[in-house]
């Protein structure tokens, strides 16, 4: 509000002065008739001039109807007076003032005077863009100073990521204590990367550092370094350099680094490139001539692997520390954290809520507690029950359900087929995650839902999860078509999930006999961006030709795998399917009743009754397609880096894209 008052009153102090100076010297001289010389004369002597004003050569006056006039005659006419005075009229004459050499001066000068002044003021206002400094303020950092005493945030607020923070506990000591690592000899890092993915808590982890080295705290976006005018974005870093030799010893944090220190030479722009000369100077910065003595450097960024080479050197960035997705026990004590903050009911289980929600982040959790704060402020309620949690991770994953939907009995039954085929699969083959809940009730774009809840945390995932997997992802197509002779596009996805995984397997497993333990295809990236934009290929046409021999083969054993056993407890499918027809929603419980009723002690429960039902989704992967869902969990993450134990929700979306399942994975890491 300062800021705006302080503009306000300068455009109030510009625009009374010009007023002022137009009513200066623009007087108002009301209605007055121009008359020649010539036309002056005739009017005196025919006597319609009754008053006259002389001021050096102008005359002006009233004519004998009311008239006021105005007129110029030359100094040199002697003979005007004469006439004046012969022909009756009032005569009077007044001094004229001369203006000031000064005075003139300002006159002339004033318009250029006043467009300089305007230009000025609106370069200062651009060039702040409304932060502080002057006219040459865009080369001055725009980082935030948090002095000591403003955090508020330490380590006890942090939890799930306890190696992270054991890591940065000798930068907090050397802060605090300095002379016990410099008396040895020892270097402290000059910088600490925060690597990880988005919610994982590391920009949560820099203030904890700050809080509690209680040192002054810089904190920058990468993007502020950078923009319109050309070296703004060196001079930004040479400044913020500069506050922090002032304030050492001191944390610089600046997040999402990736904006300038990406890969230089990317064939983009020139040595010119603005981004590569504001990355040049923060290199020279961090490790060049001049020391920076207690200035510690702490970035973030969930893109390590697009950050120039020369930024990760020891020297700069010495240590790189990774802030996985918490594990069941990080998750348990994040939940925690953040129910101390609601009112919770104390018969909520964090520990079975961690175990619900695998590859959950930090944010993740934050936001599932949020929502069910939300339910239970909208009900009424008077504090946060299981249920609440439940139907909170539900509407997370999969959407706010849509009751109101109409759907028709067949498509209703279709669904249900095809959920209750990805179910059965899912129970009877071994070394699968559990189901956990299966529903038909349609969800954002989905018409049905089946999920799987991991037991533990899976890291890495043998040949025969990959197959069984395969198997529950063609479950629901399999049912389709031994049930109504018929498939539908519900299946789009599955299918392209099953593709995806079965190639993989080939090319980048090694899990074929043919083929054996090589990779296939070279992957490349875009330097700016990162993803994978197309794979080259560096084997023949011939092993081309065996890869997609070997990918079918793949498909095929699992599918007639599928058909085999669904077609053997085709009294399972119907009855689960009726079930779903029937309740909507159903449990693991409720599947192992039905195999203790139509195949009594062949198959063991897969839960201890006295294990609490949960119900809502546990799972991080959420796929969706158009008439029923594909549920198949434990799906190989996209990358090696998602190699974490994952519950999967497959969704059948209501609308197919051109006639093709419109699926789509939402995958929580």
């Amino acid at each position: 509000m300062n800021t705006f008052y302080k503009n306000l009153s300068m455009w109030l102090v510009i625009g009374l002065t010009m007023i002022l100076l137009f009513n200066m010297f623009n007087k108002p001289q009301g209605q007055m008739t121009s008359l020649t010389y010539s036309q002056f004369v005739a009017a005196v002597e025919s006597r319609e001039i009754s008053q006259v004003q002389i001021a050096g050569d102008i005359v002006s006056g009233r004519m004998t109807d009311g008239k006021a006039f105005r007129a110029v005659y030359p100094v040199n006419d002697n003979e005007m007076i004469s006439i004046l005075r012969k022909n009756g009229a009032d005569i009077s004459v007044k001094e004229v003032q001369k203006d000031s050499w000064l005075m003139t001066l300002f006159i002339s000068w004033f318009p250029m005077l006043l467009l300089i002044g305007v230009w000025i003021f609106f370069m200062r206002q651009m060039q702040m863009g409304g932060g502080k400094g002057g006219a040459l303020s865009f080369g001055k950092t725009k980082a935030k100073l948090l002095e000591r005493g403003d955090h508020k945030v330490t380590f006890e607020d942090v939890a799930g990521i306890d190696e992270a923070k054991e890591e940065l506990e000798e930068i907090i000591d050397f802060l605090k204590d300095p002379g016990r690592f410099t008396k040895l000899g020892a270097r402290i890092p000059k910088g600490v990367l925060l690597a990880g993915s988005p919610g994982t808590g590391k920009t949560l982890l820099a203030k904890a550092i700050a809080g509690e080295a209680d040192v002054p705290f810089f904190t920058i976006s990468g993007s502020d370094f950078v923009e319109m005018f050309v070296g703004v974005g060196a001079s930004r870093v040479r400044d913020l350099f500069v506050q922090g030799k002032k304030n050492a010893p001191c944390i610089i944090f600046i997040d999402e680094i990736d904006a300038v220190g990406r890969h230089r030479g990317a064939g983009l722009g020139g040595g010119h490139d603005e981004r590569e000369q504001t990355l040049n100077q923060l290199l020279v910065e961090m490790d060049g001539f001049e020391a920076n003595e207690g200035v510690i450097i702490v970035a973030a960024t969930n893109r390590p692997d697009v950050l120039d080479p020369a930024l990760l050197r020891p020297g700069r960035f010495d240590r790189q520390v990774i802030v996985p997705v918490p594990d069941v026990l990080g998750r348990q004590r994040i939940l925690e954290i953040y129910a101390k903050k609601t009112k919770m009911k104390a018969d909520v289980d964090m520990e079975i809520v961690a175990r619900g929600t695998p590859g959950f982040s930090g944010a993740d959790l934050e936001n599932l507690v949020n929502e069910a704060a939300l339910m239970a402020a909208r009900s009424g309620a008077k504090k946060i029950d299981k249920e609440m949690i439940d139907r909170a991770k539900d509407k997370i994953m999969m959407g706010a359900e849509r009751r109101s939907m109409i759907i028709t009995e067949s498509e209703k039954e279709v669904t249900a087929y095809h959920e209750a085929g990805h179910a059965i699969v899912a129970r009877l083959l071994p070394d699968t995650d559990p189901i956990h809940k299966v529903s038909i009730i349609p969800r954002g774009r989905a018409l049905g839902v089946t999920m799987q809840l991991p037991t533990d945390e899976r890291y890495t995932h043998s040949k025969k999860f990959l197959e069984n997997t395969l198997c529950i992802l063609f479950g629901g197509r399999v049912a389709e078509k031994l049930v109504f002779n018929e498939i539908t596009t519900g299946a789009g996805n599955d299918i392209e999930r099953a593709s995806n995984m079965a190639r993989k397997m080939v090319c980048e497993w090694g899990m074929s006999e043919e083929l054996g333990p090589l990779a296939y295809g070279k992957k490349e990236e875009q330097i700016f961006l990162g993803r994978e934009i197309s794979q080259h290929r560096d084997f023949s046409e011939d092993t081309a030709r065996k890869i997609d021999f070997e990918v079918q083969q793949i498909i095929r054993a699992a599918n007639e795998k599928v058909v085999a056993l669904l077609t053997e407890n085709m009294d399972i499918l119907k009855r689960v399917a009726e079930e779903l027809l029937e309740e909507e929603t159903i449990m693991l419980e409720d599947i192992e009743d039905i195999l203790d009723e139509l195949r009594p002690g062949q198959y063991e429960r897969t839960v201890k009754e006295s294990e609490p039902k949960v119900s809502k989704k546990e799972s991080s992967k959420a796929t969706e397609s158009p008439v029923d869902e594909e549920s198949a969990d434990g799906i190989v993450p996209e990358s090696e880096e998602e190699q974490e134990s994952e519950g999967v929700v497959t969704e059948n979306l209501e609308e197919p894209e051109e006639g093709a399942a419109a699926t789509e994975d939402k995958t929580k890491e």
